[in-house]
């Protein structure tokens, strides 16, 4: 297991060069000067060249592309072109208000789905399954902008029930006050699509011979699917959640955006406004590195959830 684990490190370092490689040119060779963008529409080529100096872009490519190495080995990205707050304080104080809202989001959507998954497995080719999957194509067609819309207002503005925006100081007042309704949102707009393709998983597993074996002996329904189908199909639902998981943190930014939580999605989509490179390049490479352990992670729980996988 260690020896795995070091060996699938090491193999990381030609992968996250290869990501820093590609950033470093879509972002130099394709996104444009910076010095133009911060300088606006009214502006000098003294102003301009200024500005190149400051940010280091005046420098050959070689050296800037060894300072973003050495950025990313750090960790340390600098400051924000924008609000010159630093990059790493950027995403330090961001972080908590995402996962107050996507740590709960995703453990209630994967319950449910599997829930419901199950279900119409069990269940397959009758009316409910029928009926179940045709709900879940409908929702599936709809955009999540109508869904956020309609949430507002029949449970904000119509009912009261929940505040439309804000965010306070204490975590409970956070999770219980303004994140609830971002919650139901990204739990109804995750369901439709992680029902079907749960649903797939769980058919593959029933067909399988060894539930057919499991029946025969006269095991119950109930351990047949609860036992021995879910552990089995647990492995393609682990790996669905976890690669979820980086792309979350940064594409959750209408949800963040729309209710007013000031988390790491809104401010990708402020930098992305703002020509904020800086902030851009941190967020390519986070979500890289949280990519690759997280595949890692994915590996590991295999082994835990069926201990025939073989770590190779």
């Amino acid at each position: 297991m260690a020896a795995y684990v070091l060996r699938r490190l090491w193999q990381f370092v030609p992968t996250l060069l290869g990501v820093v490689l590609l950033v470093f040119f879509l972002f130099n060779f394709v996104g444009g000067d910076p010095a133009y963008l911060l300088a606006g529409k009214i502006s000098n080529p003294a102003q301009i060249e200024n500005i190149r100096r400051q940010l280091g872009v005046d420098q050959p490519y070689a050296v800037q592309l060894w300072i973003f190495i050495k950025q990313v080995a750090s960790g340390d990205f600098g400051a924000s072109w924008s609000t010159n707050e630093r990059v790493s304080e950027i995403f330090a104080t961001r972080l908590g208000p995402s996962l107050t809202v996507l740590v709960p989001l995703l453990a209630i959507s994967t319950l449910l789905a599997m829930a419901a998954a199950m279900l119409v497995a069990y269940l397959r080719g009758s009316l409910t399954d029928r009926a179940i999957m045709i709900g879940c194509t409908v929702g599936q067609s709809i955009s999540i902008l109508v869904y956020i819309l309609v949430f507002q207002y029949v449970l904000a503005y119509q009912l009261g029930w929940f505040p439309v925006q804000g965010w306070g100081i204490s975590f409970a007042e956070n999770l219980l006050r303004y994140s609830v309704l971002a919650i139901i949102v990204g739990v109804a707009v995750s369901l439709a699509p992680d029902i079907r393709l749960y649903r797939s998983f769980f058919l593959d597993e029933i067909n399988q011979d060894y539930v057919r074996t499991a029946r025969a002996k006269g095991l119950s329904e109930n351990r047949v699917m609860w036992v021995h189908v879910l552990r089995n199909a647990a492995i393609p639902i682990v790996t669905n959640i976890l690669l979820q998981l980086p792309g979350l943190l940064a594409g959750a930014f209408l949800i963040e955006r729309f209710f007013g939580i000031p988390g790491i999605g809104r401010e990708v989509i402020l930098a992305v406004e703002r020509s904020d490179f800086p902030v851009i390049k941190a967020v390519t490479i986070y979500v890289a590195v949280a990519t690759m352990m997280v595949n890692l992670g994915a590996d590991l729980l295999y082994k835990a959830i069926d201990p025939r996988v073989q770590l190779k």
